[in-house]
């Protein structure tokens, strides 16, 4: 495991392409393809990728999947994530940074992120998949006048695919548009807020509605009370500096709003089942 920094480490997209924007398809045939991404990272740009073949098993900020044939997966840039060994198997995938992403679909995938692996039907998974190889088919036109905006354009029409099968998956959910609109309002504010907002009547004043409405909305939606996506938001946080930083308990806990070191490490033993100093054993 590479020493420890204060930072993430995090892949950038100019290494795989100059044009912000990046397709392939991989055979795998043995473990050595992925030595870089067997290290937990962050990339500066969105991925997306599914297992045409085979199987992947991948962790996304500590919660393990197997990526398994007709599967798709989404990963936002904040998020941390490696792949362990691999099986022989076949993966298609796209990258693409903020300034090519069209902004409505961008606005969408700040939504719907974080978005776990999904299983879809087989006509769903061909179009995506015919649609990638069509894309890797245009990297290769580089004598296109509009080259660029062919790589651009493409690969958006790809991300739309892909945003339609997560927004598909969240309609087919039994709440209301105003409990799913105050749950996606809150999610925003609790991802710029949390290291400071701590109390769900923080976030309900943020919305202006009352923190009843807000626990309403939230559990509705999810299924769970605004203060368990606080808890589980900082927590979270505190398991990357944990994992990738040499900073101590009580400087993360600091960094995360918490003057009061001990009750920090008491609210991240209930919430991970294990002390901050054990997670990082």
């Amino acid at each position: 495991m590479p020493k420890k920094s204060t930072s993430i480490p995090v892949n950038t997209l100019s290494e795989e392409s100059e044009h912000g924007v990046a397709f392939g398809r991989i055979a795998i045939k043995n473990n050595r393809i992925f030595k870089e991404a067997a290290y937990a990272h962050r990339h500066d740009f969105h991925l997306f990728f599914c297992q045409e073949e085979g199987m992947t098993p991948i962790e996304i900020d500590f919660q393990r999947y197997q990526m398994e044939a007709l599967s798709l997966v989404y990963i936002h840039p904040s998020q941390v994530h490696k792949m362990d060994s691999v099986d022989k198997g076949v993966v298609a995938g796209w990258a693409i940074n903020n300034e090519n992403l069209n902004p409505e679909y961008l606005k969408l995938l700040e939504e719907i992120a974080p978005a776990g692996p999904m299983v879809m039907d087989q006509e769903t998974f061909t179009l995506i998949s015919e649609t990638v190889s069509l894309c890797i088919k245009f990297t290769a036109r580089k004598q296109e006048r509009l080259y660029r905006s062919l790589l651009k354009d493409s690969c958006n029409v790809l991300v739309a695919l892909v945003v339609s099968q997560y927004l598909g998956k969240d309609k087919a959910k039994d709440y209301s548009p105003r409990f799913a609109e105050i749950n996606k309002a809150f999610k925003a504010g609790l991802e710029h807020n949390f290291p400071r907002l701590k109390r769900p009547a923080s976030y309900a004043q943020l919305l202006n509605i009352s923190t009843a409405y807000l626990n309403e909305c939230v559990k509705k939606a999810t299924g769970q009370s605004v203060s368990y996506h606080i808890q589980q938001r900082i927590i979270l946080e505190a398991k990357r500096l944990l994992y990738h930083s040499d900073k101590s308990v009580k400087e993360i806990a600091g960094e995360l709003g918490y003057e009061d070191y001990p009750y920090f490490s008491r609210l991240f033993a209930k919430v991970a089942g294990m002390t901050p100093l054990a997670f990082r054993r």
